[in-house]
């Protein structure tokens, strides 16, 4: 599956639950999407196809989000992308 149909994908069903999926552009190696969900989910996400690797630079943008506190996920899938659907729905249920 293409990079670009996960992400579509992601984009699709984070607007369902009323979130946004904001594209990040300008910085090298920054993730492809911040995702923003209601009851203040924030999550950085690079999108990879089954077998795509993190470059040098993205990985040192994974270490250091997730240093400050931060959420950063590597999806590979739209399987990957309902897990995080469906793990936002069950902590909303909980707040």
């Amino acid at each position: 599956m293409r990079e670009r149909t996960i992400e579509q994908y992601l984009v699709r069903r984070v607007k369902e639950r009323d979130g946004l999926c904001i594209k990040l552009v300008g910085l090298v190696g920054l993730p492809d999407r911040l995702i923003l969900l209601p009851i203040r989910v924030v999550i950085f996400v690079e999108t990879k196809t089954a077998k795509g690797k993190l470059s040098p630079l993205q990985k040192w943008w994974e270490k250091t989000l997730k240093k400050l506190g931060f959420a950063h996920l590597v999806i590979r899938s739209k399987d990957e992308v309902d897990g995080l659907i469906s793990q936002y729905n069950k902590a909303k249920n909980i707040s």
